[in-house]
């Protein structure tokens, strides 16, 4: 297992121990909506960081297909830029639909 993965798991771990409201020795009514709350929360921000990572590699992967294509035809650049603007632009917007969703979480609770 890579470093960054460890170390990611260990602050998530860290994240879910030391949330406000999420202690094992809460109070019943308010405590356990403030603990729902607080996942609530965290589970937003993780999703909307899933979100931003998704659509940065994607979106990674798409302009190298693109810079090796121009690479290896340089007079072909034209249609390889215009065939990869649309998913490009689609993908930017799924992530921000994504994002959306993530802040509607958080905002209407």
């Amino acid at each position: 297992m890579s470093k960054s993965l460890r170390i990611a798991g260990l602050v998530l771990v860290l994240m879910l121990v030391l949330a406000p409201g999420t202690s094992a020795l809460a109070a019943e009514g308010d405590a356990a909506a403030g603990a729902r709350m607080d996942l609530a929360g965290l589970g937003a921000g993780l999703g909307a960081g899933l979100v931003a990572i998704g659509a940065g590699m994607g979106i990674g992967r798409f302009a190298a297909a693109a810079a090796e294509g121009i690479a290896r035809q340089p007079s072909a650049a034209s249609s390889i830029v215009g065939a990869v603007n649309l998913p490009l632009f689609l993908l930017e917007g799924v992530a921000i639909i994504g994002l959306v969703v993530c802040l509607l979480v958080v905002f209407t609770r």
